[in-house]
């Protein structure tokens, strides 16, 4: 069982920055590709970034085209952390974000159904 608690969020003007951050417990956190997803009202999930296991193309980063260079996804392994920075906010980055842990192969890694365990997410809003 692994349990995941988001922090970070808050409300920022456009072009601001914030660092969201994805406390796990449990074992195996090494093991894990650890995503980022995000839900605006009305909306469906959708898969902002991830980061694979080291055992998966070296623990490799991949982004949803909207947030390319603009977000950058992180994981400490030693600590049981996976960090999004987030530069240059715009008001549509405004949702519930969420952090995932999964098992997938790196060609489903931005997938929201094959993530095995979920945080309870923390609001984002960018304010134009």
């Amino acid at each position: 069982q692994v349990q995941l608690v988001e922090s970070g969020g808050g409300l920022v003007q456009a072009g601001a920055s914030l660092r969201l951050s994805c406390a796990a417990s449990g074992r195996g956190f090494s093991r894990y590709a650890m995503g980022w997803f995000r839900q605006a009202p009305g909306k469906e999930r959708e898969f902002v970034a991830a980061v694979a296991a080291i055992v998966w193309t070296g623990g490799g980063t991949y982004y949803h085209d909207s947030v390319k260079g603009r977000f950058t996804i992180s994981r400490d392994n030693a600590k049981n952390l996976v960090y999004l920075q987030m530069n240059s906010l715009k008001p549509e980055d405004t949702a519930v974000y969420y952090c995932a842990a999964g098992t997938q192969r790196v060609a489903t890694i931005n997938y929201p159904d094959t993530y095995n365990y979920w945080g309870q997410g923390t609001q984002v809003t960018v304010s134009s």
